[in-house]
């Protein structure tokens, strides 16, 4: 921790150079050195490169096997895969639905997509995700009827499941949980997508932990669930008549894709130890500081350390830092802020106490990439412990 602020002002207003020749260090690059080239290129060989083909059904298991869900549905992307859960819910158009104010603007715009109007409620101090007491207050206070909630577990960190299922219970609502950067997350020693109630989604697109360049997936135990998301998924045409029985859409994942996320889910385990253990070390690094705070974990929490973001002193700092680390040729980008405080959202119901709000501008996320080398660490640790 620096004594004299005067002096670390000094050191900051002279930014570290990269090391000569040194490469720039990127914030969340995919991680391809399995075998995601012997499966694209069976692709290829085999024809199967639309949105059907072997490999979809491989990858539909094997997430819903990490998971610890009985059925997966792979998805063209996690908006649309949480779009399609909140439907096959019951979710329509005049419904409210909650949704923590702290979250990625995809999960406010998949409730406007099916009609529905999202409900902001803040999140907690203690692990940025949807605060249960608060959603009980939005509950009450809403003027239109309220068809799910949808806790966001951010930043692969779990939000406190059990109070918001037990709510929602008290209610008669289902829990659609977006989960799009989780995977491999755990609460309370459970994976996220166990005892999804009625669903879990996941993201697979190209910054997350496990990515299949594009594409989603819903989990679910409930069998009939999963067979109506399907069938939605594919125009709602059941065998090989040209017969639909509803209208639908085309959110199938293509095969190409799957074969990507496949390869994928084969190393998740050693992709999830490598983020957790550089979440750990940037943690340390900032064990103390005054001017900067590592992301929070809840005891509950057993985050996948998806990404790493620090919360800084004041938005001054925020921008000093990011341009430190520029300086230094280290990605370090500003992170999301309150949807409640977006053009699109301004007239949406809100419930908040000021917690979302203190991360506008203060936010930033740092290089977190499971290949990311132990000296490419300590580069990012070096022009942290000057922020101290």
């Amino acid at each position: 921790m620096s004594a004299d602020p005067q002096s670390a002002a000094a050191r900051e207003a002279r930014p570290a150079a990269a090391p000569a020749g040194a490469a720039r260090i990127p914030l969340s690059v995919p991680d391809l050195r399995g075998r995601e080239k012997a499966y694209l290129a069976a692709c290829v060989d085999d024809n199967w490169i639309s949105s059907a083909g072997p490999r979809i059904a491989e990858f539909e298991r094997a997430i819903a096997r990490a998971a610890g869900a009985a059925h997966g549905v792979a998805l063209v992307n996690g908006t649309c895969a949480l779009e399609l859960a909140l439907r096959v819910a019951g979710v329509g158009p005049g419904m409210a639905v909650i949704v923590p104010d702290w979250t990625f603007v995809a999960t406010a715009n998949a409730v406007r997509h099916i009609g529905a109007e999202p409900h902001f409620v803040d999140v907690t101090a203690e692990s940025w995700t949807l605060d249960p007491a608060l959603a009980t207050e939005a509950l009450a206070a809403s003027d239109r009827p309220v068809g799910a909630i949808v806790p966001v577990h951010a930043l692969g960190h779990p939000a406190d499941l059990d109070p918001i299922r037990a709510l929602a219970d008290a209610h008669g609502l289902p829990v659609v949980e977006d989960a799009a950067g989780a995977i491999g997350a755990r609460y309370k020693g459970r994976p996220v997508g166990a005892g999804a109630a009625p669903a879990v989604m996941f993201s697979f697109n190209g910054n997350k932990l496990l990515t299949a360049g594009a594409g989603g997936a819903l989990v679910t135990d409930d069998a009939a669930f999963a067979e109506r998301a399907r069938l939605l998924s594919a125009q709602a045409r059941r065998g090989d008549a040209y017969r639909h029985e509803e209208l639908a859409f085309n959110y199938r994942m293509s095969n190409v894709n799957a074969a990507i996320g496949l390869a994928q889910a084969e190393r998740l385990d050693e992709m999830t130890a490598a983020r957790r253990a550089t979440a750990a070390a940037y943690r340390g690094a900032l064990d103390g500081s005054r001017r900067l705070a590592f992301m929070p974990r809840a005891d509950w929490a057993e985050p996948n350390g998806w990404m790493s973001v620090v919360h800084c002193a004041d938005a001054e700092t925020a921008a000093a830092l990011i341009e430190a680390m520029d300086a230094a040729g280290i990605d370090a980008r500003p992170f999301w802020e309150p949807l409640s405080e977006q053009p699109a959202y301004r007239d949406s119901p809100r419930t908040l106490a000021g917690v979302a709000a203190r991360f506008s501008g203060r936010t930033v996320a740092l290089p977190c990439s499971s290949s990311l080398a132990a000296a490419d660490r300590a580069r990012v640790i070096a022009v942290l412990e000057r922020f101290r």
